[in-house]
C-alpha cells in the first residue's frame, strides 16, 4: 500500500500494483483490505449490488486507510464514469466494450477540457464540496490523477486492440480471462492454449504502444506468469473468494480436531 503517489502515477512509472475485486457492501472490510497492504480495490458495480451512495462510502473508507479505489462501472456509459469520479474514486474500470468508437466516447467523459468532456461541477466529493483550495487547479489535478482502465474481454476487442490503444485518455488495457475464454468458445478454460495465446498477443501489443496491461489472476502462479510478461496492474481474486476460502479452511481445521 502506497498513496504517496497517485495510482495513475504509479502505473505510468511502470510499478506493479496489486488489488482485488471488491463486492461486499462493507466499509469495515474495505479497511481490512487496506490494512492487509493491498494497493487498491476495484469496487465492482458490474457484478455486485451497490447504490451510488454505497460506492461513495466505500471510496471514503479506502481513502481512510491510504488505499486507492477504482470503480468498475456497471457498463460502458458516460454517466457511470462521471458518478464514479465525482464520488472521489482514483479511477474507473470500463467493461462491456464492443467497439473502439464506444470506448472513445466513454473514455472522453473521464477527463475535463482540454483532455475530454467530463461534466463540470465543483460541489461533489471529488471537488471537496466546492471547498477545493484556491491555489490549486482542480481540473488539472483530476486530469493528471484519474486512472482510466478499459476491458478487453471478448474476441472483437482482442482482434481490434490497436484501435483502443489510440485513445489518449486510456492508461490500462485490462484483460478479463473468464469472459475472454467464453468469447473464444472455451468457457471457464482460462489456461486453454487458444485463450493464453490471445492474452499474450494482447499484452504484447499493449506494451508495444507504451500503455499498461492489467489482468485478473486467481493464483500466485498466475501473478508471476503475467508480471514476467510485463503486466503491472494485477487484480488478485476478490474479497468474496478470500472470505469463502478462509471460512472453508476454518471449518476444515475444526473438523480435523473433531475426528
Amino acid at each position: 500500500m502506497n498513496k504517496q503517489f497517485s495510482l495513475r502515477e504509479r502505473i505510468l512509472s511502470k510499478e506493479v500494483v496489486l488489488g482485488l475485486f471488491y463486492k461486499f457492501n462493507s466499509q469495515a472490510v474495505v479497511e481490512m483490505v487496506g490494512h492487509a497492504g493491498f494497493d487498491f480495490i476495484i469496487i465492482d458495480t458490474e457484478h455486485a449490488n451497490f447504490s451510488s451512495y454505497d460506492v461513495e462510502g466505500l471510496i471514503r473508507a479506502a481513502d481512510g486507510v491510504g488505499m486507492s479505489s477504482v470503480v468498475r462501472v456497471r457498463e460502458a456509459k458516460p454517466e457511470d464514469v462521471l458518478h464514479a469520479l465525482d464520488s472521489g474514486a482514483d479511477g474507473v474500470q470500463i467493461p462491456s466494450i464492443r467497439s473502439a468508437d464506444q470506448a472513445v466516447e466513454v473514455c472522453a467523459t473521464s477527463k475535463y477540457y482540454p483532455q475530454g468532456n467530463r461534466g463540470l461541477s465543483m460541489t461533489q466529493r471529488s471537488g471537496m464540496y466546492s471547498a477545493w483550495p484556491k491555489d490549486k487547479n482542480y481540473f488539472d489535478h483530476s486530469n493528471n490523477n484519474s486512472l482510466v482502465v478499459v476491458h478487453v474481454e471478448n474476441k472483437e476487442m482482442a482482434d481490434n486492440v490497436e484501435e483502443l490503444l489510440k485513445i489518449p485518455q486510456l492508461d490500462v488495457v485490462f484483460i478479463g480471462p473468464g469472459d475472454l475464454s467464453q468469447s473464444l468458445g472455451k468457457p471457464g478454460q482460462m489456461n486453454a492454449p487458444e485463450v493464453v495465446k490471445v492474452i499474450e498477443e494482447v499484452i504484447e501489443k499493449v506494451l508495444a504502444k507504451g500503455k499498461a496491461a492489467g489482468i485478473y489472476c486467481g493464483t500466485p502462479e498466475a501473478i508471476k506468469q503475467y508480471v514476467d510478461l510485463g503486466v503491472t496492474y494485477i487484480a488478485y481474486g476478490s474479497d468474496v473468494t478470500a472470505m469463502a476460502k478462509a471460512l472453508k479452511d476454518l471449518k476444515i481445521s475444526a473438523d480435523n480436531v473433531l475426528k
